[in-house]
């Protein structure tokens, strides 16, 4: 996954599916916990987003950011919600 500066997902989840980031460049941050927890990424770094987690991935710097991303499960799911805690985008 590549972010540009200045841009962040839409909060989501992933199912049933773990997932395990890897920072490879850039710096950004993982926010969770309705909003209120922030992991940040350094190159190097690892981050587990267990299943069913709402997260958000942010990157608030002048330099693309690129991860490395693994899921559990054959099929990648993202479910993109309308906010934290809200129903699942249309």
């Amino acid at each position: 996954m590549t972010a540009k500066p200045h841009t962040a997902s839409a909060i989501h989840h992933h199912g049933e599916q773990d997932t395990i980031i890897f920072a490879r460049s850039g710096h950004g941050t993982i926010v969770s916990n309705n909003g209120q927890t922030r992991q940040s990424l350094s190159p190097g770094d690892f981050a587990l987003i267990p299943a069913w987690a709402e997260h958000q991935e942010v990157n608030e710097g002048e330099e693309e950011v690129e991860w490395v991303i693994s899921r559990s499960g054959g099929v990648p799911v993202v479910v993109n919600l309308r906010g934290w805690g809200e129903g699942t985008v249309g």
